[in-house]
């Protein structure tokens, strides 16, 4: 009876290995085929989910480098811009790798420490996109997007000048020297990093993912034009801001907050990049089918039901 009992749970180990590969799920062969993963899965139409630091860096870094999250949101709209903070935080994701799908970090976004709320505010701090981009960054996403030529700026500000031309848009303004802490961060030479440090989807090749705000009533109303500017590569509505700008109570969830996600989903959806929403239990499913691609730090749980739900191969 023993020895038979022994087989059985041989047998179940067994299935568990072949279907799960590791904890979590996925396909434990599966080999990475970006630097960066949610770009990764993104192109493939899989949806993916973050958490938010508010600053930190090399033990908080190493202590995220297994993270649940695809990618991870380092805000610096509402905490001290500390460079050397941030390259640390990055070295410590390097230093805890890989992720249990093989890359060498999970994706990491910052959020930039301005908002899109002019052009004059742009170009007086477009250098910050370059420094945070030097830090090995995945990508940075912009508060409070005003408009396309806001938005242009920032995408002139993470591309260098080689890059392949964007029609109206101004030519790349990184420059050369920076890259040395970044493309070893990402585990390539210097060379390939200012190859592949460019923008997606406009560069399908490109590892850099530019996000937007669409996140007060000023904004909205350009919601179109500004998702629409090449190299932009996902957005989001903000409901707090939205509700602030509007002054009304988020918690009522009044027809113009309705109106506003609406626009900007659909404005995502005409320009091609994925929409950013918050994702719970009740409504992963639903969101999903929407055609929501970016889960607002919904919970490893959550995270998890939603890569079951859409049959991800990727680890996790």
């Amino acid at each position: 009876m023993l020895k038979r009992l022994t087989v059985v749970a041989l047998a179940l180990i067994a299935i568990v290995v072949v279907v799960g590969g590791q904890e979590g799920g996925g396909d434990s062969g599966y080999k990475p085929k970006r630097v960066n993963k949610a770009i990764e899965l993104l192109e493939r139409n899989q949806p993916i989910y973050y958490t938010q630091v508010n600053g930190g860096g090399y033990e908080e870094g190493k202590q995220l480098a297994q993270t649940w999250a695809d990618y991870i949101t380092y805000n610096l709209e509402h905490s001290p811009f500390d460079m050397s903070d941030l390259r640390a935080f990055m070295q410590g994701l390097v230093d805890g790798g890989p992720t249990k799908s093989g890359h060498r970090t999970p994706t990491v976004v910052a959020v930039l420490p301005f908002g899109g709320v002019n052009e004059t505010v742009m170009w007086g701090n477009y250098w910050m996109v370059e420094h945070l981009l030097g830090s090995g960054v995945h990508g940075v996403l912009l508060a409070h997007a005003s408009s396309p030529e806001v938005v242009k700026v920032m995408v002139q500000a993470a591309r260098y000048p080689h890059a392949p031309k964007a029609a109206g848009v101004g030519e790349g303004l990184r420059g050369n020297g920076g890259q040395g802490f970044a493309a070893g961060i990402w585990g390539v030479s210097n060379a390939d990093y200012q190859g592949m440090a460019d923008v997606w989807p406009f560069n399908p090749d490109g590892e850099l993912l530019l996000g937007l705000k669409i996140e007060n009533r000023h904004a909205l109303q350009n919601a179109e034009a500004s998702v629409a500017v090449p190299g932009v590569g996902f957005a989001e509505w903000g409901p707090g801001d939205m509700s602030l700008s509007y002054n009304v109570s988020r918690m009522d969830n009044p027809q113009v907050l309705i109106d506003a996600r609406a626009r900007v989903l659909a404005a995502t959806k005409a320009a091609g990049i994925p929409f950013l929403n918050g994702m719970n239990a009740q409504n992963i499913e639903a969101m999903i089918d929407e055609g929501v691609r970016i889960g607002s730090n919904p919970g490893a749980e959550v995270a998890d039901h939603g890569r079951r739900y859409t049959s991800r191969r990727m680890p996790w």
